[in-house]
């Protein structure tokens, strides 16, 4: 290495999931060689796990985007266009031309108009916003709602984290997490309810961690024994379906033996009698229920010990998708904050509600009004629009013929693929704008690449509301999410609305229009601080607790809102006697992630280290099943099937469920999914479907 090779270190953010990580990158020749985590950083504290080290190569990778395509499919069916452009193509292959930004925005603002002339704006959607900055995801709900004036704008919370927001902001006015990440060593006790928190967030896990060893203070609930529950006082299995049927007995039994903060509920929240009432009147809300459940008989015990000590200690409860994505997911967020309120576990140091966001920057796209019901700052927007569910039937049925999409694979990571692929084919126009040709790239009409997050400016907003100004590590002529759609904007004739030359402008029309939460928040104060990070909301200061004196509801008053538990699913089955019993078919699986990937593995499959540690996905199954299953299987549910999967066996699984891992967009896993969802807010039900399993052997390996 020649020894006048200029070196920099550049603090930035991690891009991965919702922990947000203070990183350092060491750049030489305007390549990333090396990334460390901030040894003062107050998030990573020094650490990262393997993503966050060794997840960069996708940055130089040699499959990025370079330069905008255009299908030649797209191109065949609008002669008129392909004439006029034609000196301004090239061709890259079988499928593709490649072409300028100029043009590419020139096709692509011809094409909308024409579509928004013909059926009306309502033809648009736009999904996507939460892999890429603030500014960016601002832009993309303003080109939506005021450029073309469609409603119909979503992001990948819809699959992720919306009933967090839904069951949080109908109990105490807010859907983001309550106390900074280093309250952890200021709790007693500590709930981890759905997440396999070490592997999908590990940053936040090894926290954890320390105070379980030294406290022993931790309580793990998930259908699986998960890494963390190795560290756990309560290592708490239950059937699937069953998180609003425990947190439901939480609470009966804190009700039951008056272990409930009388002086907080009389003081801060309302509608406790009726609450209290339907509860103890509920005939599923007593843990005795559990003596009944073959296989489960200890959680009759095991349930009213975590409840009794969660209500007497400072607790913390923290909770991921293994919740989220549920029939009942909303109103199992709706039961974790009753048992906040009911113990006055809120609103002061070491107690409180930490929801562990997915995405890098999930909550900022929601807080920038990526949402069909919510503009920016969470105000009314002036019109609602559809779901993703709802959006992906109107496809198939003909109402929407173009989507924009921006760094969210649909074609991968939402559910009933086969019946995703039907409607991507509807469409009369998609464009995405994306770093690699993913799944629903390589559906589209025109595809733009543009800057990574290690490659530009701007602001992140991890699951702890904390806003860090990103500075890119890498310089890039590609151009930013934001100035694909400026430009859109203005050749729609809307340039006047989008005047926008900077990331910063984009951030200060955003400090105007969401001032509730971003009024303080300017650049140079986000620089200032930027080792530390400001929590929204954001005025002179800023807020690392919220909740300390009043909710964020109108009357300021937490708000108890009750759901019983509607007997179904395995409890049923166990129940009735069709659950423990020799055969292939009625099999329980959930997903989750693997700590070397990172959602559809677009960006960590580009570095050898991450993927020759998770090369294809696996099933993990009982060790019973091993003799029957053999070393590989494909799943089949109703609404489609799998790839032939390598399985694994492990006594961390429950005899007659499975795990499966969602990587790799050849497994098809997303496949065995179909429309069943949370009932408020649509979220897919991705962490319980019945499966037929079928041994295929090792014939299918490479099928």
């Amino acid at each position: 290495m020649p020894e006048n090779r200029e070196r920099k270190e550049i603090d930035s953010v991690c891009t991965y999931c919702g922990v947000g990580c203070d990183i350092v990158g060491v750049v030489e020749e305007n390549r990333i060689v090396k990334i460390y985590a901030d040894k003062e950083g107050v998030v990573s504290q020094g650490k990262l796990c393997i993503k966050g080290k060794y997840g960069y190569d996708f940055v130089a990778s040699k499959d990025r985007i370079r330069a905008p395509r255009v299908s030649r499919r797209f191109l065949q069916r609008h002669p008129e266009l392909a004439e006029r452009y034609a000196a301004k193509m090239t061709p890259l292959n079988e499928a593709w031309m490649q072409t300028d930004l100029e043009t590419a925005t020139d096709l692509a603002a011809a094409k909308l108009a024409e579509i928004r002339s013909t059926y009306g704006s309502h033809a648009f959607a736009a999904i996507g916003g939460a892999r890429t900055s603030c500014e960016s995801a601002y832009a993309f709900q303003k080109f939506c709602r005021e450029t073309i004036g469609s409603p119909h704008v979503d992001n990948c919370a819809r699959v992720c984290h919306s009933p967090s927001l839904k069951g949080m902001r109908a109990t105490i006015g807010e859907g983001a997490a309550t106390n900074p990440y280093n309250d952890i060593y200021e709790t007693e006790f500590m709930i981890v309810i759905g997440s396999n928190t070490l592997e999908a967030h590990p940053i936040i896990a090894n926290r954890i961690v320390d105070m379980a060893r030294t406290q022993n203070n931790l309580a793990v609930i998930d259908v699986r024994r998960t890494k963390l529950a190795k560290q756990a006082k309560y290592d708490c299995i239950i059937p699937f379906e069953t998180n609003l049927l425990i947190l439901n007995m939480m609470a009966y039994v804190i009700l039951d033996e008056e272990l409930y903060d009388k002086e907080f509920v009389a003081n801060r929240t309302k509608n406790f009698d009726e609450y209290r009432d339907a509860i103890l009147k509920d005939p599923y809300a007593d843990p005795a229920f559990f003596k009944q459940i073959e296989g489960y008989e200890y959680l009759a015990k095991m349930i009213p010990n975590i409840a009794r000590e969660y209500a007497v200690k400072r607790s913390m409860i923290f909770w991921g998708l293994g919740i989220t994505e549920h029939l009942d997911g909303s109103y199992a967020v709706m039961a974790i904050t009753h048992l906040a309120l009911l113990t006055g576990n809120i609103g002061k140091p070491g107690a409180g509600l930490m929801p562990l966001r997915g995405q890098n920057n999930v909550q900022g796209a929601c807080d920038m009004g990526c949402l069909p019901y919510y503009a920016p700052d969470y105000q009314p927007p002036k019109e609602v629009g559809l779901m993703t569910p709802q959006l992906i039937d109107a496809m198939n049925d003909g109402k929407i013929k173009a989507l924009l999409n921006m760094g969210e694979d649909i074609a991968h990571i939402h559910p009933n693929l086969n019946k995703i692929d039907r409607a991507l084919e509807q469409l009369d126009f998609l464009m995405v704008q994306e770093l690699f040709m993913t799944e629903i790239a390589r559906r589209a009409d025109i595809v733009i690449g543009v800057k990574s997050a290690y490659e530009k400016t701007g602001v992140y907003v991890n699951a702890m509301r904390r806003l860090h100004l990103s500075q890119p590590l890498v310089q890039s002529d590609l151009p930013d999410d934001w100035e694909v759609l400026t430009l859109l904007a203005r050749k729609l004739g809307d340039g006047e609305n989008f005047a926008f030359s900077s990331s910063e402008e984009v951030w200060d029309e955003v400090r105007r229009v969401a001032p509730e939460r971003f009024s303080g928040a300017a650049y140079y104060r986000l620089q200032r601080h930027r080792k530390r990070g400001m929590q929204w909301p954001i005025y002179h200061e800023d807020t690392p607790i919220l909740h300390l004196l009043d909710f964020r509801t109108e009357d300021g008053l937490g708000r108890f809102v009750y759901h019983p538990w509607q007997k179904r699913g395995m409890v049923e089955d166990i129940l009735e006697g069709r659950f423990y019993r020799q055969s292939l078919e009625g099999y329980y699986l959930t997903t989750g992630r693997t700590l070397a990937h990172y959602n559809n593995a677009a960006q960590t499959l580009r570095s050898d280290k991450l993927r020759s540690r998770h090369e294809e996905d696996l099933l993990w199954a009982h060790p019973d099943e091993e003799e029957r299953f053999g070393e590989r299987v494909v799943l089949r549910s109703p609404y489609g099937e799998s790839e032939a999967l390598a399985v694994r066996y492990s006594d961390a699984i429950r005899p007659r469920t499975l795990y499966a891992t969602f990587h790799h967009a050849r497994s098809r896993i997303n496949a065995l999914f179909g429309d069943e969802s949370d009932e408020l807010i649509l979220t897919a039900r991705f962490k319980s479907v019945q499966v037929e399993v079928i041994p295929v052997g090792e014939a299918w390996a490479g099928s």
